[in-house]
């Protein structure tokens, strides 16, 4: 599974990338993509985390990843994937620059040649206690480590929580607390509904036509007579000839277009509308004292 974007208007700047669970996948998938043509300043390949999956994950080097798709001109949500693919051993390879023919043939490359299936890799990911992109701390500006960040406490580091409603604490003079308000932002992506293809192909098949032939046959006639002979007539010497004919089937065969066949793309634009809960903070000052001084208010 591919996720793919135009970067420009025009649609001739585009980019594919794709996500493989091992670096020999990735790497016989940028060689085809050289193969066919794809210059190989278009083709970059991220690998990821050596240790894997099934190892203690390092904050530093999860940022890492993160920080190093800072160019790739992703969505957010789909950078955070990638990312999290990264830090679990996975390779990202991304074609970009690309014109339509281009484009094509490294959609086709990439969707055939072992591509992880994202949408499934998230599921499962999230059946494991992940997140996402919506609870992590780079949805809100933070860094790794902080709240939200998915996986640091099952592997053993420590996080920095806030304090809940109902805990109190006393505040030294340069404490302060947070007013925090989550901002919605919504963008776009382009997502393949599949597509058309028209193959053209030749058959043989038996076909049967009717003609009427004529025939012309030369029979030999012979008719008794009794009459006087005329020695000047019937002693000279003569030949008579006739020719048979016959008429045979000829075949001729012409070739004639009667339809043509073609593709092309239709666009059309809609509008939808993004529905979601964002949370921000409310303050609530409570000031018991009698007589508070000028400044405090």
């Amino acid at each position: 599974m591919t996720y793919d974007s135009e970067t420009s208007m025009s649609g001739s700047n585009r980019s594919v990338s794709a996500m493989f669970d091992s670096v020999s996948e990735a790497h016989r998938a940028v060689d085809r993509l050289k193969a066919a043509g794809l210059p190989s300043s278009s083709i970059r390949m991220v690998e990821g985390s050596a240790a894997g999956a099934g190892t203690a994950r390092d904050p530093n080097a999860d940022k890492g990843f993160w920080d190093s798709l800072s160019d790739f001109f992703f969505p957010e949500e789909d950078r955070y994937t990638y990312a999290e693919g990264l830090s679990r051993g996975s390779c990202l390879v991304t074609a970009s620059n690309l014109d339509a023919t281009e484009y094509e043939t490294a959609l086709d490359i990439l969707d055939d040649d072992g591509t992880v299936d994202l949408g499934e890799r998230e599921a499962s990911w999230r059946s494991e206690g992940w997140g996402g992109y919506e609870s992590s701390a780079y949805a809100a500006g933070g860094v790794p480590g902080a709240t939200g960040t998915p996986g640091y406490e099952e592997a053993g580091y420590s996080e920095m929580r806030p304090h809940h409603e109902g805990e109190h604490r006393e505040m030294g003079r340069d404490e302060s607390i947070p007013v925090v308000e989550e901002r919605l932002s919504v963008g776009k992506r382009d997502i393949s509904h599949g597509r058309v293809r028209v193959r053209a192909y030749t058959v043989e098949e038996p076909v049967s036509e009717t003609v009427n032939l004529h025939d012309e046959r030369v029979e030999l006639e012979r008719r008794p007579v009794d009459r006087a002979a005329h020695d000047s007539e019937d002693f000279r010497d003569r030949t008579l000839e006739a020719e048979e004919h016959r008429e045979e089937a000829v075949v001729a065969k012409e070739a004639r277009v009667v339809e043509e066949i073609g593709l092309r793309k239709v666009s059309d634009s809609h509008q939808e509308t993004v529905s979601d809960t964002v949370r921000h903070t409310e303050v609530e000052v409570e000031d018991d004292r009698t007589n508070p001084s000028r400044t405090d208010r």
